[in-house]
């Protein structure tokens, strides 16, 4: 992939430069500012930039945001010192959020995510009717030991609301994030289906419904022996949707 590295600090850059070519990848550009980014971007039109938040005249964040506008906008991983910006980022279409200093694994993996996320976000958009409209969100961000990672909803199998955070079990494990439950409903749509107050599933992973104790009800998942409570309230509607699967 032909990459732009941003960033003012110039240790900083010659690392990532060291990395990603030692990764196979070209660096086409380098840029200090936001400013400079943008510009560099245009001219070069690079399927990636690496970007720092923290920068002057133009921030990451801005830069990001101003990278959207293009006409073919790069795949945007940041890779600073701060994660409170994380939010944010992932706002801007980040699809990679590292914390300094990466490693080499981290940026490896980071960089296979951007070609293969960036991809399916331009069919997606060739798909639609709409040419301002956006692509639906189809990863969830989290916050780890390793940063920011993204995980992708077809790998979920559930949420469950864990007191102020929603913790998501997936394909590799267990992750907490900020979104609340009526977030993600109103999100995924039909994706998604609430079987309890404290959890919705993945429709995709739903195996069956079984009886555990008179009037209780439990949803057993694909690929997991797991279950979760279903409560009073919400089994005639999920009644109804299996039905019509």
């Amino acid at each position: 992939m032909r990459i732009v590295i941003c960033d003012d600090e110039p240790l900083a850059r010659e690392r990532l430069v060291r990395i990603v070519q030692e990764s196979g990848h070209e660096v086409v550009a380098q840029a200090t500012t936001g400013a400079e980014a943008v510009s560099v971007v245009k001219a070069k039109q690079p399927d990636v930039i690496l970007l720092d938040i923290r920068m002057p005249e133009m921030d990451g964040v801005r830069c990001a945001q101003a990278l959207n506008d293009l006409e073919h906008p790069p795949a945007v991983i940041f890779v600073t010192a701060y994660d409170h910006y994380a939010i944010a980022a992932f706002k801007a279409n980040a699809i990679g959020y590292l914390l300094k200093p990466a490693n080499k694994d981290e940026l490896i993996e980071a960089l296979g995510k951007a070609k293969n996320l960036n991809a399916a976000q331009l069919n997606e958009i060739r798909k639609l009717e709409d040419p301002t409209a956006r692509p639906i969100r189809e990863h969830i961000a989290a916050r780890t030991h390793r940063g920011v990672e993204l995980i992708s909803l077809k790998d979920v199998f559930y949420f469950t609301a864990d007191q102020k955070y929603v913790k998501v079990r997936h394909k590799d494990g267990i992750v907490l994030i900020d979104d609340t439950l009526k977030e993600l409903e109103q999100e995924f749509g039909e994706r998604l289906f609430r079987v309890h107050r404290n959890a919705i599933i993945n429709l995709s992973y739903l195996d069956y419904l079984e009886t555990v104790d008179t009037g209780q009800y439990q949803v057993r998942f694909k690929g997991i022996n797991e279950t979760l409570a279903v409560s009073r309230r919400h089994l005639p509607a999920l009644r109804d949707k299996i039905q019509n699967m």
